[in-house]
């Protein structure tokens, strides 16, 4: 296909390029680039991070208040309800217990869909579609397949909202586009992307932190007696664990110089925040967790202008999370004689099933 593609892996090499306005990042369905294939601008998956320019900074000041640190706190108490409602149930249906069905796949969506919008209820459609992006977008026919799905579903559901709205965000931004420059595409964007890596992402690290704590005996002891460490322990779980390696990618829009190399125009750049979290040169050990780490500057929500918009919101799910868990499991531990399964296939790196005792 003729397309040059780069890997960034060093801490400061990462940071700058996120950062870089050079860059643009292409929808899934525009690369690599196919000779003499027409884009299908209709059947082009584009969420917030494939925006630039006015339309992103419009939607970027839109979401910035219903995700900004002071209204997620306000949002806790509901929360921790989520929290506690799924545990109770999990916890009734006794042990082993698999702790993904049960807890960290339903949590986020549940606190997401509270949120945004997008009905909770509709997840038994929506997921096996998202698995399939995921898991299965390998040829441009499934791309503009799943696409088009995603796409139906949520213009569909912004119509509805329009008739029918809520206290949420969706309803506001809608309400957005009659005062502001705010469109009818930017609001597909947001709710596209709240579909693909809202609740997703923040999903497969709660499985994933759960799963390396608990088997490391003595941290979730540790974190049990000194919850005081909570808030780094959990930028050290950020940093340490690699959910989606490699999944970003950029497309430079003029040469760019970078470690004495020169990125031509049209190349694609790939940072890679898992390796750059692992920068020997930032971090003192970076192969160990640990959960006194206090110089942490990891890049797990991004850098510069495309920085995740839901950072405050995935942290205190995953806060959460581990006290609710703590609190109701203080000897939570892996079940006896059961391992967890695990997709080798997908682009995630996080387990499908986690079965616990207590």
């Amino acid at each position: 296909m003729g397309a040059t593609a780069w890997y960034a892996t060093r801490h400061r090499d990462v940071r700058n390029l996120l950062a870089d306005p050079r860059l643009i990042r292409p929808a899934i369905n525009d690369w690599p680039p196919r000779p003499g294939q027409a884009t299908d601008h209709g059947s082009r998956l584009v969420t917030i991070a494939e925006l630039d320019g006015p339309r992103h900074t419009v939607l970027r000041r839109a979401l910035a208040e219903p995700f900004s640190a002071r209204t997620i706190r306000s949002h806790l108490p509901r929360i921790r309800r989520h929290a506690e409602h799924l545990l109770d149930t999990f916890q009734e249906i006794g042990r082993p217990g698999d702790l993904v069905a049960g807890f960290t796949e339903p949590f986020p969506l549940l606190v997401l869909c509270g949120l945004t919008g997008i009905p909770y209820e509709d997840r038994d459609w929506y997921l096996p579609v998202l698995d399939a992006a995921l898991d299965d977008m390998v040829t441009a026919q499934e791309g503009r397949r799943v696409t088009g799905l995603l796409r139906t579903y949520m213009s569909e559901l912004i119509t509805h909202k329009r008739h029918h709205p809520g206290d949420d965000i969706l309803t506001q931004l809608i309400r957005d586009c009659d005062d502001t420059a705010l469109t009818h595409d930017d609001v597909m964007a947001f709710g596209l992307s709240m579909l693909t890596v809202g609740f997703g992402i923040s999903s497969f690290y709660l499985a994933n932190t759960v799963h390396t704590l608990i088997n490391r005996p003595g941290q979730w002891t540790h974190l049990h007696t000194n919850r005081g460490l909570t808030p780094q322990a959990v930028e050290e779980i950020l940093r340490y664990m690699p959910v989606m390696n490699g999944t970003i990618l950029l497309l430079a829009t003029q040469d760019i110089q970078t470690g004495g190399h020169t990125i031509r125009k049209g190349d694609a750049v790939i940072p890679v925040p898992a390796s750059a979290n692992r920068d020997e040169n930032i971090f003192t050990h970076p192969g160990q967790l640990d959960l006194h780490r206090t110089h942490n500057p990891h890049l797990a929500f991004g850098h510069g202008t495309h920085n995740c918009i839901g950072a405050h919101l995935a942290r205190a799910q995953i806060t959460t999370a581990l006290h609710t868990l703590l609190d109701r499991f203080p000897r939570l531990r892996p079940a006896d004689d059961q391992q967890p399964l695990w997709h080798d296939q997908s682009v995630t790196k996080s387990p499908l099933t986690l079965p616990v005792t207590w």
